[in-house]
């Protein structure tokens, strides 16, 4: 089960700022009375005061400008890789309260290529992470692992295959209404090769990068508007696991 760190963080806000609020309002006063200027502060109102601040910002930081996030499978590869540490704009889409993911402020619309983190259908506490392949109203259509939308071919410039004494993937670039990026397909054609759909209205067609390994729109269907939860634009540390070292060599803005 995944924990729900945004209500987590949420409680944690309240809780202090209560218990500093209340005993400022209550207690303080009277331990002062008591015991004057160097009267000793309960160690939970201590607690309280320091964190509060901290705990604030964070929660500001994170539900309304620039949240980090870890890739964890290899869906979006070549894009981006297992252990990737990625920054999400969390205001690119409209701002949106936390928890609830009611949007109160319109900034903007996701845009066919962006990367985008979102929770999926099928899945609604789960953060994922795709690429906007369909807006409302599209057609999206995959023949033999070629993407057209609305009828209209994705370019795709072979760049690849590997392994290379016997290739089983190929890595290409493909174009979307003039955006490039990297896209690996398998050479033998999968479940996921030939697919067509229309995107409902209020909703997002995802794809993964690694195109015949991701469950995407193509398995569990579009994505709601109110699921999105920001456009994915940085890499700004690579760790693969805990004992290894992190590194910095795949710093830089997400195509």
């Amino acid at each position: 089960m995944d924990i729900n760190f945004p209500l987590i963080l949420l409680w944690l806000v309240i809780i202090s700022g209560a218990i500093w609020l209340i005993d400022s309002l209550f207690f303080a006063r009277k331990r002062r009375q008591k015991a004057g200027e160097r009267a000793e502060e309960p160690v939970l109102v201590e607690y309280a005061k320091s964190f509060f601040p901290v705990l604030a910002i964070v929660f500001v930081l994170r539900s309304f400008i620039v949240e980090p996030f870890q890739i964890p499978s290899a869906s979006m590869v070549p894009t981006l890789q297992v252990g990737d540490f990625i920054l999400v704009n969390k205001y690119a889409y409209g701002l949106r309260l936390p928890v609830s993911r009611t949007k109160v402020v319109d900034i903007g619309e996701p845009q066919r290529g962006d990367v985008m983190v979102f929770f999926p259908p099928h899945m609604n506490d789960t953060y994922f992470i795709k690429r906007v392949i369909g807006l409302p109203g599209d057609r999206i259509e995959v023949k033999n692992n070629v993407l057209y939308i609305n009828g209209e071919r994705a370019s795709q410039e072979l760049i690849q295959a590997l392994p290379p004494a016997s290739p089983q993937v190929e890595v290409v670039w493909e174009e979307i209404y003039g955006r490039r990026h990297l896209m690996a397909r398998d050479i033998m054609p999968s479940r996921y090769s030939n697919f067509s759909a229309t995107v409902p209205e209020g909703h997002y067609f995802m794809m993964g990068d690694n195109r015949d390994n991701s469950l995407d729109s193509r398995a569990w269907g579009f994505v709601p508007e109110r699921d999105v939860v920001g456009k994915a634009f940085a890499i700004w540390m690579h760790w693969d696991q805990l004992l290894s070292l992190p590194s910095f060599s795949r710093v830089g803005t997400i195509q």
